[in-house]
């Protein structure tokens, strides 16, 4: 059996991140087969996510200047994250090498305000949508959309479509088949509401108004983000 190439993952952690978003794709790319992954920030202290508990970074920015793979996960915190130069400038520096360059749920809008998705296709969580033009990004309301190197994944349990997905093109379709298999991905949910056009006006709405209790601010911050890249 021929031997499997290295591959080297750098996954973006950062404060008050959706750790699904993180931690679903991260389960599926520990998979890769020969693979480093790391989680980086700034320093090694532990981040608190949005789920009440706190992940170690396993190296900070300085340790990772590149990767094979760069991938952004998302969660409230992004909106903080776009104004950290530290933290965007390393996005900015492993995304432009990496031979992939991905995303899950509101991580896109980072990449974005990176100035790494300007002319390409890409997905975002759906209350979040619109504000990817703002960094030239085509939006499509996909779960996960591949375009060239860059691979985005919808809001939050998409990351683990993206993973496999990223999988069959890093490996093999049949690679990522018997890592779904190993995972037993074979979603069955209780209820079909996992879309805005599938739960209906009434809960879309009440979602909107939590997000923007969270988030109120987005808008303001994205803009400003937007207006600091130089597209000419």
């Amino acid at each position: 059996m021929a031997s499997i190439p290295p591959i080297s993952v750098a996954f973006l952690l950062f404060p008050n991140v959706t750790q699904l978003d993180l931690t679903g794709p991260a389960q599926v790319l520990s998979r890769l087969g020969n693979v480093t992954l790391d989680l980086v920030w700034k320093d090694r202290a532990p981040i608190a996510t949005d789920a009440g508990f706190a992940i170690v970074p396993t190296a900070t920015f300085a340790e990772v200047p590149r990767a094979d793979i760069l991938c952004v996960p998302g969660g409230m915190g992004v909106t903080e994250v776009i104004a950290d130069d530290q933290a965007m400038a390393w996005v900015r520096a492993v995304g432009a090498e990496a031979r992939w360059v991905t995303s899950v749920c509101t991580g896109s809008l980072i990449l974005g305000a990176a100035g790494l998705l300007k002319g390409y296709r890409a997905a975002t969580h759906w209350s979040w949508r619109d504000y990817l033009a703002m960094f030239g990004a085509e939006m499509l309301p996909e779960r996960v959309v591949v375009d060239r190197n860059r691979v985005t994944g919808g809001g939050v349990t998409a990351g683990i479509d993206f993973a496999l997905t990223l999988m069959a093109e890093v490996r093999s379709p049949e690679f990522a088949k018997a890592v779904q298999l190993s995972l037993e991905y074979d979603p069955a949910p209780p209820f079909d509401a996992g879309s805005p056009e599938k739960a209906g006006p009434e809960l879309v709405a009440t979602y909107q108004r939590r997000v923007a209790q969270l988030a109120p601010d987005r808008e303001e911050k994205f803009r400003a983000a937007a207006a600091r890249l130089d597209f000419s």
